[in-house]
């Protein structure tokens, strides 16, 4: 209803307006095809943060270390053009997955070692890693005898590759087998348990033997290297070299799409699939009917503390039915 009146004011037919916002996310192959590509940084992000926030790590580096897996997924790529695509593309992926454990795990050592506040060292490592990427393009691995900040574009050999002759990249089949590991990571593996106790109750964790300090790097380390694996994947399909802007927010949108999805891995992957299509959507909005792009990301803004809201109520709801136990004296 907010989102009606938001574009009612703003002069759109709110139905019109929201049928256009569906018809351009998944009105068609094209379309649907569009807010998957764009879903699967989300969904890989969102995986990671998911690890993160169940063992109550809060990890809002997640942009920073997607550009810093790029960084380095695309010196593999721009070092080594001649290596075949069975040996380049996996290269590239393990160095963006190192770059972005390298980067949430030099701020996990900050807060163990340094006690640095977690949150405050991840957000700021942000900007670190995003001026970083913005040098590399301009400086050391700019194009030669270019003027953009960009980087001589990838061979075909170190472009991922797609999936059944469709647009859609393998980036999205791994990131849809991760759901399925994250998964068994989480409720049927020791370490699962592990980073959930710690998640649960920190005193109880650390009575019971757990080593905390070491569940709460491997959590970090772990959404780390999933934000940098979405870096290179988008930055080897979707621009196919790197530049000095190569995100769309998603390191932030992945926060809001793990808890959206109510930190668990399907979840995850429903409303990473639900806000790509916003995304989209809201592009449609811009293009049709030329409603501001400013009012279309108001309207996601609603959705998602709309939703966040929802949750929050029916958790109180839940806690405020537990009846008390009274106890003789």
């Amino acid at each position: 209803m907010l989102g009606g009146i938001l574009l009612h004011v703003s002069g759109a037919n709110p139905l019109q307006a929201y049928g256009v916002m569906f018809a351009g996310a998944f009105g068609g192959t094209r379309q649907l095809t569009e807010t998957l590509l764009k879903a699967a940084p989300l969904l890989l992000i969102g995986l990671g943060m998911t690890i993160a926030f169940r063992c109550r790590v809060w990890n809002i580096g997640a942009e920073g270390q997607y550009y810093i897996g790029a960084l380095c997924g695309s010196a593999i790529a721009l070092t080594y053009p001649a290596l075949p695509s069975l040996i380049l593309i996996p290269l590239m992926l393990a160095a963006s997955i190192g770059g972005g454990i390298l980067w949430s795990g030099l701020a996990g050592l900050l807060h163990l070692y340094r006690g640095v506040n977690l949150i405050i060292s991840t957000l700021m490592l942000n900007y670190i890693g995003i001026l970083l990427v913005q040098y590399a393009a301009r400086v050391p691995l700019q194009q030669p005898d270019g003027f953009l900040p960009e980087s001589a574009q990838f061979g075909d050999n170190a472009q991922i590759p797609t999936m059944l002759g469709t647009r859609l990249h393998w980036g999205f089949g791994l990131a849809l087998l991760l759901v399925g590991a994250v998964y068994l990571l989480l409720w049927y593996t020791p370490l699962g348990f592990q980073l959930r106790a710690v998640g649960s109750r920190l005193s109880v964790a650390k009575c019971v033997g757990i080593n905390t300090s070491r569940s709460i790097l491997i959590a970090l380390t772990m959404s780390g290297g999933l934000a940098g694996l979405a870096g290179i994947l988008e930055v080897s399909y979707t621009y196919t070299r790197l530049k000095g802007d190569i995100s769309d927010s998603y390191g932030f949108s992945g926060i809001l799409v793990a808890l959206l999805g109510q930190l668990h891995p399907v979840g995850v992957l429903i409303a990473a699939v639900l806000f790509s299509g916003l995304m989209v959507g809201a592009q449609s909005l811009n293009v049709v009917l030329q409603i501001p792009a400013s009012v279309a990301q108001v309207i996601q803004a609603l959705v998602v503390l709309l939703v966040l809201a929802g949750q929050a109520i029916a958790r109180a709801k839940r806690d405020d039915a537990i009846p008390l136990v009274a106890h003789d004296g």
